[in-house]
């Protein structure tokens, strides 16, 4: 009688050749995740910029987008990368006050996506004309692949974004070392 089927050797090399496959694309598809992860984060945003710049414009109420962890209050620092909330500042205070509705809230930023805004603008403040009061600011992203992918977002006056290239001191202090 034939028996048919694989032998145990048979087996083991075809194992083997697929756990070398596997190991050879895991680094692309990691490299690629973070990639995704990090445009993803660019889009939030300029979506989050965007709506808080239209609404500034439409209500004439000025509008703060701050990061935030808890999605209620503004937190101190630069780092972005918790999430952030937007909110109608009806005492321009730049806090939220308890009768300030929050209009927009970004949840934590998946993977190693970090992102950091200079560091004296962690609030970012629409007039009522829509336009961004204070100077430019210019965000830090960066992602799993470490500092060499980093790249920098300027906010203009306006509420236009742009491409920029980050600095040394702002990449130091925003992507992480892998």
């Amino acid at each position: 009688m034939r028996s048919h089927g694989f032998t145990l050797i048979e087996l083991m090399v075809v194992l083997a050749i697929t756990a070398v496959l596997a190991l050879i694309a895991l680094p692309a598809f990691s490299s690629a995740l973070e990639a995704t992860r990090a445009g993803s984060a660019e889009t939030q945003l300029l979506v989050s910029l965007t709506q808080a710049v239209n609404r500034s414009a439409l209500t004439g109420t000025h509008m703060v987008l701050c990061p935030s962890d808890d999605g209620r209050s503004c937190r101190r620092g630069p780092d972005w990368s918790d999430g952030w909330i937007g909110f109608a500042d009806l005492d321009l205070d730049r806090e939220r006050g308890p009768d300030e509705r929050v209009f927009l809230t970004e949840a934590a930023l998946p993977g190693k996506v970090q992102l950091r805004s200079s560091i004296g603008r962690t609030r970012i403040v629409f007039q009522g004309n829509g336009g961004n009061a204070g100077s430019n600011v210019t965000f830090t992203l960066c992602d799993g692949r470490g500092p060499n992918h980093a790249r920098a977002l300027v906010l203009n006056n306006r509420g236009g974004l742009r491409h920029g290239t980050p600095s040394a001191e702002s990449i130091a202090a925003t992507c992480l070392d892998e």
